[in-house]
């Protein structure tokens, strides 16, 4: 019999195996063929976009965040690349018997305190208490709500657009894999995880803005490589323009992990006309979460997939993730 492996949760080749295979079988709604971070959907009128998310992450308190703050980031993002401002939010906690009260009062704090500065209401919620050993101590779950202000269609993607990276690649996946000290590393190393809506929402004014996403789970060559799929289109990334963390480079290389598949909590990939990709760097710059930002490739009508020119002169195929290098990672 066929069970759920852990590589299901990745967000790469076996999440997509799932869902078409399963999920897709029986839920037909177009809004969820389309695969996008948040659903947009006609209300009154108005258009508002819906997401949402469970956060399992290990452990639950990393450097740079937790698993309260992450849960706050990770819906306002989805939200935000979605063209949308985010309004409200909902809070689902699945708490383990024997959870410790102080424990619970800073992941609370740390919701409250990260949806007060994104602008982000806490409108609803529910709470569950499993049996001891029935769960890892806590589970979040939300549901964001917002108003779309700039549609983004995956089909004004256009050959010779350029792609952007918001920032360093790969922070988050390695502060948290630092944090479970498995590998006896100690470095200084932090999660990005932030709200992206003040850095992003002013991009909403230039008129070539094409797409966004913010590269979780699967990191920046999962994005890329749906990207190409869904448009039919080819991705050029050349490698020596992402920039990457020295020190987050140096763990990576001794991990053997390419921080191209390493998830981000504070990142966005954006897709804009080559004539705007100027303006839009000179925005992100201006702005503290977006001082690393780079055009880091551009999109081209000659081939399908996503290739890396690396930097040592090559090419290579990018597919997307293969196995979960790091489960439990938001």
């Amino acid at each position: 019999m066929k069970q759920i492996e852990i590589g299901h949760g990745s967000g790469g080749k076996l999440t997509r195996d799932l869902i078409e295979k399963t999920f897709f079988k029986y839920l037909r709604s177009e809004e969820l063929r389309r695969l996008d971070d948040a659903a947009s959907i006609e209300l009154e009128g108005s258009l508002c976009a819906i997401t949402t998310d469970s956060y399992v992450i290990r452990p639950l308190f990393f450097p740079g965040g937790d698993i309260g703050k992450l849960s706050v980031c990770g819906t306002v993002n989805d939200l935000v690349v979605s063209g949308a401002y985010p309004r409200y939010i909902s809070l689902g906690l699945i708490i383990e018997e024997g959870f410790p009260f102080e424990e619970l009062e800073r992941i609370v704090k740390s919701i409250g305190e990260t949806s007060g500065s994104a602008g982000i209401r806490v409108v609803t919620g529910d709470t569950k208490v499993v049996e001891k050993n029935k769960c890892d101590g806590i589970y979040i779950n939300t549901t964001g709500i917002g108003e779309i202000i700039k549609p983004l269609p995956l089909d004004g993607v256009s050959p010779g657009d350029a792609v952007i990276i918001t920032g360093t690649a790969g922070d988050h996946g390695t502060a948290v894999a630092l944090a479970r000290n498995e590998f006896e590393i100690d470095a200084p190393v932090e999660s990005d995880c932030a709200s992206l809506n003040d850095m992003l929402i002013p991009l909403f004014e230039i008129d070539g803005l094409r797409w966004m996403r913010d590269p979780t789970r699967g990191g920046v060559a999962t994005v890329l490589v749906e990207l190409a799929e869904m448009s039919g289109l080819g991705v050029e990334v050349i490698e020596e323009r992402v920039p990457v963390r020295e020190d987050v480079a140096f763990i990576q290389d001794m991990l053997g992990f390419d921080p191209l598949y390493l998830a981000n909590e504070g990142k966005a990939v954006i897709i804009t006309s080559g004539e705007s990709a100027n303006k839009v760097l000179e925005i992100l710059k201006g702005h503290p979460l977006g001082r690393d930002a780079a055009m880091i490739g551009k999109i081209s009508s000659r081939f399908n997939g996503v290739r890396l020119k690396t930097k040592i002169g090559g090419e290579r195929l990018l597919d997307m993730l293969e196995e979960d290098m790091l489960p439990r990672i938001c």
